[in-house]
C-alpha cells in the first residue's frame, strides 16, 4: 500500500463540478492499493502516519502530529500509484488490485484512519478534482512494504 502524503492547509475533492468532500488542515491522502497488499498492510501504515510528526511547533520545526494539531484526512483513491513506469512509455498497472478488492481494502483504510482523526474521503474509482493546498510545500511517500 503506497501513501502519497500531503500536509494540507485544505483540500477538497469534486466530481463532475459538484463537492463532496472538504478538510481544512490536515493530510490529503493519495492512496495506491497494489496486489500484495491486505489488513496488516492497513494495520502499519495508519498507525505511522498518525504519529508522523510533520507540523511545525513553536519553534518552526516539524515536531507534530495530525492528532497533535487536530487535524482532519482527505483520503483519495490513486490506482496510478500502483502504475510502473519501468518499460516503455505507458504505465503499467500489473502491480494493481483489482478494483473490487481495493475498494475494500481502501474503505478499511479509511475506516481505520477514522478511529484516529475525522476523515473525509474521495469516490472510489471515479474521476475527481481533487484541490490540494499543501502547505509548505510537505510531501511524503509512505510505502506499507518499507515499514
Amino acid at each position: 500500500m503506497i501513501a502519497l502524503v500531503q500536509r494540507v492547509s485544505r483540500s477538497s475533492v469534486s466530481v463532475d463540478g459538484d463537492e463532496i468532500a472538504r478538510i481544512g488542515r490536515g493530510f490529503t491522502i493519495l492512496l495506491g492499493v497494489l496486489k500484495e497488499d491486505s489488513e496488516s498492510d492497513i494495520n502499519k501504515l495508519v498507525p505511522k502516519l498518525v504519529h508522523l510528526r510533520i507540523f511545525a511547533d513553536e519553534a518552526g520545526k516539524m515536531n507534530r502530529s495530525i492528532l497533535d494539531v487536530g487535524g482532519e484526512a482527505l483520503v483519495v483513491s490513486q490506482f496510478t500509484l500502483a502504475g510502473s513506469v519501468k518499460k516503455g512509455r505507458r504505465p503499467s498497472f500489473d502491480d494493481a488490485m483489482p478494483p473490487k478488492e481495493a475498494k475494500r481494502l481502501y474503505e478499511r483504510f479509511c475506516e481505520t484512519l477514522e478511529t484516529y482523526v475525522p476523515v473525509r474521503t474521495g469516490e472510489f474509482g471515479t474521476m475527481m478534482d481533487v484541490e490540494i493546498h499543501n502547505d509548505g510545500p510537505v510531501t511524503f511517500i509512505v510505502d506499507s512494504k518499507a515499514l
